[in-house]
């Protein structure tokens, strides 16, 4: 399937607000992962979502407004299932981005 996708300039549409959350959890379950994936995918500002190997179970990438939109997005993260852990860094600069693949 092709798909045309438009990048827009995320502060121009008041998003000034790039978080990575990292999560840990003590459940590693199918039940417990399909409760959470389906929560966090209702969230849309979590543009990204990833499950790690390592120290960090869950990375998410969430993109708001601000920190107090921001706590919005979080109380919805905690809600989706059972964390044992949630880390917030909030970007200073962004120094590289992009969507080109290096093929």
């Amino acid at each position: 399937m092709l798909r045309k996708v438009v990048i827009f300039d995320p502060e121009k549409l008041g998003l000034g607000l790039t978080t990575f959350v990292s999560i840990k959890t003590n459940q590693h379950n199918d039940k417990w992962l399909a409760q959470f994936a389906k929560g966090v995918n209702l969230i849309e500002e979590v543009t990204e979502f990833y499950r790690l190997s390592g120290d960090t179970d869950y990375l998410m990438k969430v993109v708001v407004r601000d920190v107090r939109d921001y706590d919005r997005v979080y109380k919805k993260i905690i809600s989706a299932a059972p964390l044992s852990d949630v880390s917030s860094s909030f970007v200073m600069e962004t120094l590289k981005t992009t969507t080109a693949l290096p093929i």
